[in-house]
């Protein structure tokens, strides 16, 4: 029995993979460059990574990729944080998404979607005419929305499978006034518009389009919409800061209204913690340097932190009860503890930090 559990203990040993580990990648605004935070400490800067005003960085696989403002985009291995290719679409670029065996680009300046190869080689410019946004993918399909032209279009890819993608047009929806970005839940693309109440939905199963109006208290319209990026859904509610107004508007699934969370100032970004406990808010204007904490359950705020200087974004760890917060002006990214709620450290050696973007990597034998 004794030489059974030896031999078992030994094989856990030698067989276990390494534990999962986590990598913060945050934009510095100013300085064209990404610190890298890992351990708790900054501990290295990817240099020389061109405009990183509202630079975006997503992960796929292996590969991390990243955006700048003006239409680079750039790929690097997010363990060795070198760069391994990179290419300009244009003078302007606004969104991109990953896919098996391509990456798409929105862009601005020269209205037109760019398929890249996952090493970033040209396939195809796709001209539109329009400032695009809100991209995103579903199965064979890749969907975007023409800001200047008040659609939404969708390609098919006729190579589905091959290596090398070939994208047609298959469908267009007219759609409200000047949509300016979108979010996909399954097989429902949501597009937002900025001149038009409400918002769209296509179910992409079904190739079909409607438009919900969103009401409050009384049945007021919300009248714009904000940016799909500060919104966050749960499992059963939907929480979208109102433009313009002192709180967090609580719906749920079929968008039907619960609650105004009332909140210190005009809000920005919402954030749900992994375990959908907690709901993190930033603000704009003079209320800038802080955030609330919104318990989910209760709707109530249950903790508000103050920093000494401009809150720009934050993100949740997966892997520790804390909360990362990019705080601009005081060039630092401070970290919450999110079971007592108190401010544990601040991180300094960042420049002028904006996103915060979370690597982590699996356990490897």
């Amino acid at each position: 029995m004794k030489i059974v559990l030896m031999v078992s203990l030994l094989a856990t040993v030698l067989f276990a993979g390494k534990p999962a580990k986590e990598k913060f990648f945050v934009v510095e605004r100013e300085s064209q460059s990404v610190a890298v935070i890992e351990d708790g400490l900054a501990k290295r800067h990817m240099k020389d990574m061109h405009n990183m005003n509202h630079g975006i960085i997503k992960f796929k696989d292996n590969d991390a990729y990243l955006i700048s403002r003006d239409g680079y985009v750039v790929k690097f291995d997010p363990k060795t944080e070198k760069k391994e290719a990179e290419y300009k679409t244009s003078k302007s670029a606004i969104g991109f998404v990953i896919g098996q065996n391509y990456v798409a680009v929105a862009n601005y300046d020269d209205k037109s979607v760019d398929i890249l190869t996952r090493d970033l080689k040209p396939i195809q410019k796709i001209k539109t005419g329009s400032k695009n946004v809100g991209i995103k993918i579903y199965k064979d399909y890749l969907i975007f929305a023409q800001m200047d032209n008040d659609k939404v279009t969708i390609l098919k890819d006729e190579n589905s499978g091959k290596s090398t993608p070939k994208f047609k047009k298959y469908k267009e929806f007219n759609v409200g006034k000047m949509p300016f970005d979108a979010m996909i839940q399954g097989h429902t693309y949501i597009v937002g518009f900025f001149l038009t109440k409400g918002f769209g939905v296509i179910d992409l199963d079904k190739m079909s389009y409607r438009q919900i109006n969103v009401t409050q208290e009384g049945k007021k319209p919300v009248l714009k919409i904000p940016h799909f990026g500060f919104w966050s859904l749960s499992k059963t509610k939907t929480f979208i800061p109102a433009v313009g107004d002192n709180r967090v508007l609580v719906y749920d699934k079929q968008f039907h209204f619960i609650k105004a969370i009332k909140i210190k100032g005009l809000p920005v970004f919402t954030s749900l913690s992994p375990d959908q406990k907690y709901l993190a808010v930033t603000f704009s204007g003079k209320d800038f340097p802080s955030i609330q904490i919104i318990d989910t359950d209760t709707l109530k705020i249950i903790k508000t932190f103050t920093f000494p200087g401009k809150v720009l974004h934050l993100r949740w760890s997966k892997l520790h009860p804390d909360l990362y917060v990019s705080v601009n002006d005081a060039n630092q990214v401070s970290v919450i503890d999110t079971k007592k709620w108190v401010l544990e450290r601040d991180i300094y050696q960042v420049t002028h930090p904006s996103g915060i973007f979370l690597y982590e990597s699996k356990g490897e034998k």
